[in-house]
């Protein structure tokens, strides 16, 4: 007995496939994911930290505690200026300015990483530029200046500055954004920019060696030619008709003359 034939199992088209890939693709998390996730973790670092030092170690009122001397120490310092004491001011208008100005720069690098869509190194970077700086803004808000309290020093040669995660953080991404790598062109970007092959031009036909007619002119030709046989025909009627030679000519009553 021979069995019925195995029907061919349908072949999907590429278009098909295209689409049954692009389903199972996840979607790429939304660009501000990393940024804002980098900066939480940072700003609840440095203000976990801050907190144990300031409420639990009580560091602002005995000032100095050594854990490895020299290398790593903690001095308290209240910083009312930028980044390690930088243009510090007792004046309450210069804390707002500050404040003003962290913000600002916060908001600024928010709104380019949204529109540039950067790489991930420059969103990490962002990260912790905004969340570092949003760390010391608090800071300034409720004790009205930053908690430094972080010293490394060197045997030998004593550091006068103090500093905490947010300034490292802030340094980190500054110096992230900078050195970034240029980005790679988009394969969309690569199409428009690569020059289009060299077309090799076509051979051209040979024109043709037999004459062109229109209609018109073959109609022209055949009447013309169709004249000049009639009138020949006419000629031919209209001519006598010669006797031949031999022949006598005859009366009416058909006798030879």
């Amino acid at each position: 007995m021979t069995g019925t034939p195995a029907t061919p199992k349908p072949r999907k088209s590429p278009a098909a496939t295209r689409k049954s890939g692009a389903r199972k693709r996840a979607p790429e998390p939304p660009v501000w994911r990393k940024v804002a996730v980098t900066a939480g973790l940072i700003f609840v670092l440095d203000q976990a930290l801050k907190y144990l030092v300031v409420h639990v170690l009580r560091l602002d009122q005995i000032r100095e505690l050594d854990v490895i001397d020299p290398w790593l120490n903690l001095r308290m310092a209240w910083n009312q200026g930028m980044n390690f004491g930088l243009f510090s001011s007792e004046v309450d208008l210069t804390r707002w300015i500050l404040i003003a100005i962290a913000l600002a720069v916060c908001l600024w690098v928010g709104v380019w990483v949204m529109r540039a869509k950067p790489s991930r190194l420059a969103q990490i970077s962002a990260g912790f530029l905004i969340g570092g700086a949003l760390g010391n803004v608090v800071d300034r808000m409720v004790y009205g200046a930053v908690a430094d309290f972080l010293n490394m020093s060197l045997p030998g040669w004593r550091n006068p500055y103090s500093f905490n995660v947010a300034d490292i953080a802030i340094f980190i991404g500054a110096l992230g954004l900078v050195l970034q790598p240029p980005e790679k062109k988009s394969e969309r970007d690569k199409r428009k920019v690569s020059p289009r092959p060299p077309t090799t031009p076509k051979a051209q036909k040979a024109p043709a060696k037999s004459r062109a007619t229109s209609p018109t002119g073959d109609r022209d030709e055949t009447s013309s030619a169709r004249q000049v046989a009639s009138s020949d025909q006419l000629s031919l009627d209209l001519s006598p008709t010669q006797p031949q030679t031999g022949d006598k000519p005859r009366d009416e009553g058909g006798n030879s003359r």
